[in-house]
Order: structure tokens, then C-alpha cells, then sequence
């Protein structure tokens, strides 16, 4: 089955019909466990669309015992997405000087999303991992933003040739995460969102429940 990359065309066509819902604090809900690796001043990167939390609430729920989710990444600022985007395509380029605009802009989705329909900047895209009781990471086949380049291609969820346990930890992630309602973007097994334009594409809704959000770190708490 072939991935819908988020450079496709039929991404950008869905409609956002933005229900308003704010930016809230993963560190407000309890059973999330939060990692400071991607850390911002602000903290930005703690904050998701309040219902996209409730659905990782409910996802940790239905986790088998000793797991716990591991948030690292949410709201991501659009100058910061664009930022990564361009800093990607730039070394993408550099290694592939024949690409053309288009595919260049393609082949870097796989990895960062274009910045005008990116699911991290509409507080809808959290990164994710499991750990276990004491807080250590799953073995998940790569590590978390992983490049398809530097993984060999094994960063992509359904990647041949993984370790077992690997391939039942990424199963056990996409059962408790599919279930609550989020997609998962298959370039990145980390990557999961609700109410975004690609969840819309993915699900057959016919419009977004969440675009761009004008809040600024500076509004974050």
C-alpha cells in the first residue's frame, strides 16, 4: 500500500473548519508523560489541542500494563516548521542537485512537513514512544525523528526487515493510538494526529477540525 505523502495535493484541497478548541498542557494530564528533549523556552512543544489530549488520555488507557506513552514533540510555531522544512529540503538538495521543485518538495515531506498544512503547527501531531515502568524507551527499530536517509528507509512505520520486538512495539502503539481515532503518518511511526487535514483525507472527513492556531508561545502557560 503506498503512503500519502504530505505534499500531496489532496491535502492541501481539504477545508479547515477550526472548532476554536485551545492549546492545552500535556503536563496538566497525568497519565501522559512528558520528554524534553525537542524543549522550547516557552514549552511550547507541551501543548496539543485539548481534544487530541483527551484521545492520547483515552490511548493510554487502553495500553497493556507497565507501558506509558511518551510525549516529545506537540504544537510546533510555524516559523520554527518552516525553519526545519527548509533546513531539510536544503540538504536534500545538496545530495540530489537533479531533483526537480517538485520532487524535492515531495521527498521532503516524507520527513517534515510542508509549513502551510503541517498538522504540528495546528496543535493537531504529537511524537510519541512508548517507555516501561522505570521510564526506559521500547526498542522501536529506529530512534524517534529518525530521517528515512539515516534509518535506511526502517523509520517508516510498516519498514521490512525490523527486529521482532520492534514490530510488535510499533503494533502495540498503532492499536492503542488507532483506536483512539488518530492517523499515523506512515513515513514516521512516531507521528500521529487527529483533526488535522491529513487525519480528514485519511478518515474520509470532509474538512479539518483544526488549522494553523494563532496562539504564540508567548501565550502558552
Amino acid at each position: 500500500m503506498s503512503i500519502v505523502l504530505m505534499s500531496d495535493p489532496r491535502v492541501a484541497a481539504i477545508p479547515v473548519a477550526d472548532n476554536g478548541e485551545p492549546l492545552a498542557d500535556v503536563r496538566a494530564y497525568g497519565e501522559l508523560l512528558l520528554d524534553d528533549r525537542r524543549s522550547d523556552p516557552a514549552y511550547a512543544f507541551a501543548h496539543l489541542r485539548s481534544g487530541v489530549l483527551d484521545r492520547l488520555h483515552h490511548a493510554q488507557s487502553l495500553l497493556p500494563n507497565g507501558l506509558r506513552l511518551l510525549v516529545v514533540e506537540g504544537f510546533r510555531p510555524p516559523a520554527l516548521q518552516h525553519r526545519y522544512f527548509e533546513e531539510y529540503a536544503a540538504e536534500l538538495r545538496a545530495a540530489n542537485p537533479g531533483w526537480s521543485a517538485e520532487e524535492l518538495r515531495a521527498q521532503a515531506s516524507r520527513y517534515v512537513s510542508p509549513p502551510e498544512i503541517a498538522p504540528h503547527s495546528a496543535g493537531a501531531a504529537v511524537d510519541l514512544t512508548l517507555v516501561n515502568t522505570d521510564g526506559t524507551e521500547l526498542d522501536m527499530g529506529t530512534r524517534i525523528n529518525a530521517n528515512p536517509e539515516e534509518s535506511g528507509g526502517a523509520c517508516y512505520t510498516l519498514a521490512d526487515g525490523l527486529p521482532h520486538q520492534a514490530r510488535l512495539h510499533r503494533a502495540t502503539l498503532s492499536h492503542a493510538l488507532t483506536a483512539a481515532r488518530l492517523v499515523n503518518y506512515g513515513t514516521e511511526w512516531w507521528h500521529w494526529s487527529f483533526g488535522d487535514r491529513y487525519w480528514a483525507l485519511m478518515t474520509g472527513e470532509p474538512a479539518a477540525l483544526y488549522g494553523p492556531t494563532s496562539q504564540q508561545p508567548s501565550d502558552l502557560s
